[in-house]
């Protein structure tokens, strides 16, 4: 299984905080780094030093980093005009050498939409724009130098896009989707996704979405196998139990709810319970590390659960 460290800067990180988890990510030889894409904390706890943007970010990590993939999960399609976000990847991409995956989502933050002027709109509005701009992301990469792109839909049209820049990586970076959606979700994963991703979702509900896309995946005359199927986690791990209770209160949780919901405990339990979605059909796991002064907790994790799963 390929682990991933998974981060939410916008719950109080800086730049520099990012850049430390991300070179010890890469140093430690975790599969690769990502980050939340958010322009507001939620919960309670100080906001400061405030949110940083994703694409910004990650455009500085890959001058930074040399070998780990990097990338969003998930970018929010209410933040960005699809034509411009496909700029603005493939430049990372370039930048980076060819180590950035797009995950990508409809939004669904109402706060952060409210404080900073982002038109946000109901469930449907949001996802007839999001399909739309899959398809335009996946068309303007897809369209061969010296040709151009037209599209013509309901929320957006282009018309003769020069379609460029082209990303580094041929076909195109991988783009993630996920969630719980019913129908509408694994219809678009199985037309546009190269992952699809369930975050913080049980191990009945985790399988019972993976089905979902692998009987999407069928209906398009796609075969399930070539889509990678992958699990978010929450991870609170320690040597002992007074490891794990300090690590959990660090970031305002319980031990017990953690293992309840999230991976938690000793190294032996964090194995335990990802070997139980591979069980599932999960190969990939993003480890979601809320607190990123504990550099240690990486550390713990390469040394203990990665070398076993």
């Amino acid at each position: 299984m390929d682990l991933r460290i998974f981060t939410e800067p916008q719950q109080g990180a800086s730049y520099d905080d990012l850049l430390a988890v991300a070179r010890l990510s890469e140093e430690l030889g975790f599969d690769a780094f990502f980050r939340s894409d958010h322009y507001q904390r939620m919960g309670d706890g100080s906001p400061l030093p405030g949110p940083t943007d994703a694409w910004i970010t990650l455009a500085g990590l890959a001058r930074e980093t040399s070998t780990i993939r990097l990338g969003t999960l998930v970018t929010a399609g209410t933040f960005r005009l699809p034509g411009p976000l496909a700029i603005s990847v493939a430049t990372v991409d370039a930048m980076s050498g060819g180590r950035v995956e797009l995950g990508l989502g409809s939004g669904w933050f109402d706060d952060e939409h409210t404080s900073y002027g982002i038109p946000f709109g109901s469930v449907k509005e949001r996802f007839d724009r999001y399909e739309e701009q899959l398809a335009i992301i996946t068309g303007l990469w897809a369209t061969p130098e010296g040709e151009t792109f037209s599209f013509d839909g309901a929320e957006y049209q282009l018309v003769d896009s020069p379609a460029l820049p082209k990303p580094v990586q041929s076909p195109r970076p991988p783009i993630i989707i996920g969630g719980g959606g019913q129908k509408r979700t694994p219809r678009l994963a199985a037309t546009y996704a190269d992952e699809f991703n369930v975050p913080f979702t049980d191990l009945d509900g985790t399988a019972a979405a993976f089905d979902r896309v692998r009987s999407a995946c069928e209906a398009r005359d796609r075969d399930p196998g070539t889509m990678v199927l992958s699990a978010a986690q929450v991870v609170c791990c320690g040597g002992d139990e007074a490891e794990v209770a300090r690590r959990a209160r660090a970031i305002g949780r319980e031990p017990a709810e953690l293992r309840e919901n999230g991976a938690a405990g000793t190294p032996a339990e964090v194995v335990a319970r990802l070997q139980a979605y591979a069980e599932k059909g999960a190969t990939r796991a993003y480890l979601q590390v809320l607190d990123l002064t504990d550099l240690d907790h990486l550390r713990l994790l390469a040394a203990e659960v990665a070398p076993h799963v």
